[in-house]
């Protein structure tokens, strides 16, 4: 982790540093809690497999951030009620979200209240476990399409996606798929843009892929499979001020942070905290608070992956 930090301090000497002004000196740009849709719960950093290039770093051994409970849930759900912030979605993020053991009770909370419920999962042995099984079968048998789970599938191809995630794995994802499309969940997948290959031709292979095993996803829709560019730290990339937006034809609006925030609970921590986004954990800048009150506060783009994957990738992690 720390040499990915110093490649990312060298490529972009100089930026990034000042929250308010960029290394230009021009006014930088930031995003206000505008239209709050989603609130992410990151259920730990613990995942049953380590890829090649995983954001928030996932292992096996990577307990930084530790497990949520559902009761720990539910205040922030409580706290939702209070602020009246008018969020229709509760997602779940990892890790690997069914390491946690409360995941299908924290997500029986969520459901329970009416919010539409997301889960990224790689649907492997984790969620593959009986009594997991069990518990999940229950919830889509009772809520139906409020309950979506998104499957890291990051290629179309076997070869490519064992490269990222380790020999077999996109077979066992297949497996855990096929399970969820015989008890008639509703999934969605999530795939990377970075093999080279444009968005019609990488559309197309998923398409085949949905098409062999019959799972009810739209390869062309970009909410039922989305591609997430690239996120590389150590890549130059330009700063984003105050005029970018009109340069750019672009509204803060439709910047991932003015619709979301996510909860976290680091190691160690007395109580989770509450994040500007799901992609920077290891930021502390990017922490707002303990509670929703505080985490309503403005976020200044102040880091590589605000330019190149919100705001000029133009990506976002909800449904």
């Amino acid at each position: 982790m720390k040499d990915q930090i110093d490649a990312a301090l060298q490529a972009n000497a100089g930026k990034f540093t000042d929250p308010f002004v960029t290394a230009k000196g021009e006014t930088r740009a930031s995003v206000a809690l505008s239209n709050p849709q989603t609130l992410w719960f990151n259920t730990g950093t613990l995942c049953n497999i380590e890829c090649e290039n995983c954001y928030i770093l996932s292992s096996p051994s990577n307990d930084a951030l530790v497990y949520l409970t559902t009761s720990e849930v539910e205040d922030y759900l409580d706290q939702l009620e209070t602020r009246r912030w008018g969020v229709r979605e509760i997602a779940f993020t990892g890790g690997e979200p069914f390491m946690n053991p409360d995941m299908a009770d924290m997500t029986r909370a969520a459901l329970t209240r009416g919010y539409d419920v997301l889960i990224l999962t790689n649907a492997m042995r984790p969620m593959m476990r009986k009594t997991v099984r069990v518990a999940l079968t229950a919830l889509i048998t009772e809520f139906g399409d409020k309950l979506t789970f998104r499957i890291s599938l990051d290629h179309w191809s076997p070869e490519v996606h064992d490269k990222e995630r380790g020999k077999d794995a996109f077979a066992k994802t297949i497996e855990g798929m096929e399970w969820l499309r015989d008890q008639g969940a509703r999934m969605a997948v999530a795939g990377r843009s970075v093999w080279a290959e444009s968005d019609a031709a990488a559309r197309a292979g998923y398409a085949g892929i949905i098409a062999k095993y019959d799972f009810n996803i739209d390869a062309q829709d970009p909410a039922s499979t989305v591609l997430f560019p690239e996120m590389d730290e150590t890549v130059e990339v330009p700063e984003i001020t105050t005029e970018c937006w009109d340069i750019l034809g672009k509204s803060p609006d439709a910047v991932m942070c003015s619709s979301s925030r996510m909860v976290v609970k680091r190691k160690g921590a007395d109580k989770p905290a509450v994040l500007a986004c799901t992609l920077l954990a290891y930021s502390p800048e990017f922490e707002l608070g303990t509670t929703l009150e505080e985490a309503e506060t403005d976020v200044k783009l102040n880091h590589p992956h605000c330019a190149k994957f919100c705001v000029l990738g133009g990506a976002s992690c909800s449904a």
